[in-house]
């Protein structure tokens, strides 16, 4: 089908409403048998609907069974802006062909902020705070860098605010930029720390730029963060080795982690770091570990990881299929060598780490088996010797990688 004839027209439509609809978005909205759209969206494009003007239900998807229903008839869905830009666009694009959609965008709330601002938008990295945590923010926060968030509710501008003063940015210059494009525009300037908007609409962005106080927390964009960073009990694959592990875990964007024996979920949480499209899975026997791995994924900004409280082998059944898994502990257990082995694609990675001669000898008959190689980290560190100082090392890790054919 051509663009004039593909039964499903998805518009983006800007606060200035039907205004700022292209020739061919009137044509196609004022032709629809039914238009669907945010009760806000229909308002906007009231005078051109002649069709049935159908609300979204609370649940987005629940919509597209109706919209597919109508297959064949001319229905028009009206969205914020550009459709695939944290868009409905992409969803409805997983169940209808392209071929019979017809897609005419308007700039996307980002594009309009940027002109605004006169910021560069290829410079500004970009998040949406719409049923998603404000968590997430937290690995952006890169003193002398800019984001752009699309805020969840007339609160979301406060909370981030909050959240960067917690964490040492307060000095940060906060945007609240409400219903852009509109004739209820308003943009108004203000820092984290002296954040005191409480007339915020709830149709806003938040422009963001960061400046850190001394002491602010700050991940760095390397692997082998601090281990303080991490709330722990000792159990901790320690920087150095953590740096190493995930070296060879070569992590590749999109891709899912196991990490097995979790502890502090140290090299998860770092997995995830290294690209915002990773999935990791932490499993961890001792429940109080598996907590605190829940806390540090939140607190170090990936709380999308998840967190299974169970022994391995048994509790990796019917888990998503790995690209890359790290034994951190529990090598020697019976099976489990095996069964991470099994669960790998080819060309996935697997990284066993050993600190005890038993669990050393188990990578070694893996090693045997399997092929790869082994590597022996040491480390020694400054540490006082009375009114001296002395490099005292620390216990060795023994690091089997292996990559399946």
């Amino acid at each position: 089908m051509s663009g004039d004839q593909a039964w499903l027209a998805i518009l983006g439509i800007g606060e200035d409403g039907v205004e700022g609809l292209s020739s061919p978005a009137r044509a196609r909205l004022g032709a629809a048998a039914a238009v669907f759209g945010g009760a806000r969206h229909l308002a906007l494009a009231a005078p051109l609907i002649r069709g049935e003007a159908i609300a979204w239900p609370e649940r987005l998807k629940t919509a597209i069974p109706a919209i597919l229903a109508r297959r064949g008839e001319p229905i028009a869905v009206l969205v914020s802006g550009d459709p695939f830009y944290f868009g409905l666009g992409s969803l409805l694009a997983e169940q209808v062909p392209m071929a019979e959609m017809q897609i005419i965008p308007a700039p996307s709330a980002f594009s309009l902020a940027c002109a605004r601002l006169g910021w560069s938008r290829q410079r500004v990295t970009t998040l949406s705070f719409c049923g998603r945590p404000l968590a997430a923010l937290i690995p952006q926060l890169q003193p002398r860098t800019r984001a752009l968030a699309l805020s969840a509710d007339a609160t979301t501008p406060g909370k981030v605010a909050a959240l960067l003063s917690a964490r040492g940015f307060g000095p940060s210059r906060v945007h609240v930029l409400e219903a852009l494009g509109g004739p209820r525009e308003r943009v108004r300037e203000t820092t984290a720390e002296a954040f005191a908007l409480d007339d915020v609409g709830p149709l806003n962005l938040v422009a963001l730029e960061f400046e850190a106080r001394p002491g602010a927390v700050v991940i760095p964009r390397a692997a082998g963060l601090a281990d303080d960073l991490f709330a722990h009990d000792g159990q901790i694959s320690k920087r150095e080795a953590r740096a190493l592990a995930l070296a060879a875990l070569a992590p590749r964007r999109g891709e899912v982690l196991w990490d097995i024996g979790a502890g502090a979920g140290s090299v998860a949480i770092e997995w995830l770091l290294a690209d915002p499209a990773n999935a990791a899975i932490a499993i961890e026997a001792d429940p109080a570990r598996a907590g605190r791995i829940r806390v540090n994924a939140e607190n170090l900004g990936v709380p999308g990881l998840v967190v299974v409280a169970g022994h391995a082998p048994a509790a990796l059944a019917g888990l998503p299929r790995p690209d890359a898994v790290f034994i951190g502990g529990g090598a020697r257990t019976p099976g489990m060598i095996a069964a991470a082995w099994a669960a790998l694609s080819s060309g996935g990675r697997l990284v066993a780490h050993a600190v005890a001669i038993e669990t050393e000898m188990a990578l070694m008959a893996a090693r045997a088996e399997l092929g790869g190689r082994m590597t022996r980290i040491g480390v020694e560190r400054l540490e006082p010797l009375g009114r001296l100082h002395g490099f005292r090392p620390a216990m060795r890790v023994t690091q089997w990688v292996a990559e399946k054919p």
